[in-house]
């Protein structure tokens, strides 16, 4: 069993108060962490410390905050093995999907560090003779991240390493669900030599998220706040932000659409759909929750995809590699079979799916849904599709706008004119032609549109989020004054 304390300046310290909280296997109920239950007091210290941190790692050149993210990765790639396998106990994914979270997150350290040169600004022409006026980018001081449980390593790494190539100081809080693998992060930054304060990252139980989420978040040293996750709590974090005056970048919930036009390469639609929405049992923003595809074509689309489906492994995460491992606890079997249900009741088609053994679902395909169904609306975060078959790519379109959500969308014709149009007219953060709704790249400006949040992470998109654009001029002659 993990024993996890919150890192605060360098050390490693029990909650005020000694108050802890336990993590279960989703598959086997057996408590694989207990984690420090971080209090409103721990909170304020994390947040003084990064605040007494600030200067120092702010005044660092940029070659000497790349080498330390460089070497960040590093280290987090040689823990690759312990960090899946603390993946794979808390969320109950698998060991797959654990080693890619390595990797990627990885590469975001990286394409951070590669980002230190890139934080630039201009020189501006002003009317004022002899005015020298620049525009800089400059560190904002404390950043805040909150991070979920789903992609914990990539996500984790995301909310602080574009911040900490800025030139900021962070404080990562960690999901309830995997603190042990959030705090891999912070014991790989800390090995890396940022220095004491630099990161902090520490651990709540859920009935005292909220009041250590405002204790950060009113803190005078957080200047920024993001946050990965529902889109129930983002607005909560939103409304806590707002109170406060501090901007806050959040990249929420998703039903991502996949469009399939009657032109399209169907057995590319259909691959592209097997990994959007099986990818870790469903459990992506970015998944395929909803395809939509002309009727000429829906039932070839609908034969293949069963087919394939029927075809993936599907197994306990602990006693093996499978692609479909466990979700993360009964919560998702309980709203997927809801949602199924409701859908079948209202005359969809169960193609297949709908079996498992407690948290370990098999992959769902439900055929002929409609608008009026929750289940095209409702996000699910797990391992199903649904299939809406319609008339035209105009009706295409404009079903897959009618969503309270705008994060992840693809589109799969031959015509590539049109797919750049469709793609033009979708509204979504994000448009794939030819490609699945679940990629992600560090250098690309990743976030939605509507009820999925706002603010971009990942390159020049993440510099203009976590720093301070500020206007200061250089007066080199003798100015002339109206009185």
């Amino acid at each position: 069993m993990n024993d996890v304390k919150l890192l605060i300046n360098g050390r490693l310290l029990a909650a005020r108060g000694g108050a802890t909280f336990e993590r279960r296997n989703p598959v086997s109920g057996a408590i694989v962490t207990r984690a420090a239950a971080a209090q409103v007091d721990d909170a304020r210290a994390a947040a003084d410390a990064a605040a007494a941190a600030f200067p120092a790692w702010s005044a660092l050149g940029p070659a000497l905050r790349r080498a330390k993210l460089n070497k960040a990765a590093d280290l987090l790639e040689a823990r690759a093995q312990e960090m899946a396998l603390a993946v794979r106990d808390e969320t109950g994914s698998t060991a797959g999907w654990g080693h890619f979270n390595v990797h990627f997150a990885a590469s975001l350290l990286r394409e951070a560090a590669a980002m230190t040169t890139q934080i630039g600004g201009e020189v501006i022409p002003s009317e004022v003779a002899g005015n020298f006026a620049m525009a800089l980018r400059t560190p904002v001081g404390v950043v805040f991240g909150i991070a979920p449980w789903n992609a914990p390593i990539i996500l984790g790494v995301r909310a602080i390493a574009m911040p900490l190539a800025c030139g900021n100081t962070v404080i990562l809080k960690s999901s309830e669900v995997c603190p042990a693998t959030h705090a891999l992060i912070g014991s790989v930054l800390e090995e890396a030599g940022l220095g004491a304060g630099v990161v902090n990252v520490i651990s709540t139980d859920v009935k005292d998220a909220e009041s250590v989420a405002e204790a950060l978040i009113s803190h005078r040293a957080v200047k920024r706040v993001n946050f990965t996750g529902s889109t129930r709590v983002g607005r909560i974090l939103a409304q806590l932000a707002a109170k406060y005056l501090k901007p806050i970048l959040l990249e929420l919930g998703g039903k991502a659409p996949l469009i399939v036009l009657a032109d399209a390469d169907i057995g590319a639609a259909v691959d592209a759909t097997v990994f959007g929405a099986y990818a870790n049992a469903g459990q992506i923003c970015m998944s395929t929750e909803r395809v939509i595809v002309e009727r000429s074509v829906a039932d070839a689309f609908a034969e293949r995809l069963v087919k394939r489906v029927a075809a993936l492994a599907v197994g306990n995460p602990n006693e093996g590699e499978f692609v479909i491992g466990s979700v993360v606890g009964p919560g998702t079997v309980e709203r997927v079979k809801r949602l199924v249900a409701d859908a079948v009741k209202q005359g969809a088609k169960l193609l297949i799916g709908g079996g498992g053994q407690g948290t370990i679902m098999h992959g769902i395909v439900v055929d002929d849904v409609t608008p009026a169904m929750a289940l095209f609306r409702e996000e699910s975060f797990g391992p199903q599709v649904s299939i809406t078959r319609v008339d035209s790519a105009d009706e295409a379109v404009r079903l897959a706008n009618d969503t309270e959500y705008g994060l992840a969308a693809a589109v799969f014709t031959s015509d590539l004119a049109a797919g750049l149009d469709i793609a033009r007219r979708l509204e979504s953060g994000i448009c794939h032609v030819n490609g699945p709704t679940v990629h992600d790249e560090g250098q690309m400006p990743f976030g939605g549109v509507k009820a999925s949040g706002y603010g971009r992470f990942g390159g020049r998109a993440g510099i203009d989020a976590f720093t301070e654009l500020r206007w200061i001029t250089v007066q080199t002659s003798p100015r002339h004054y109206p009185f």
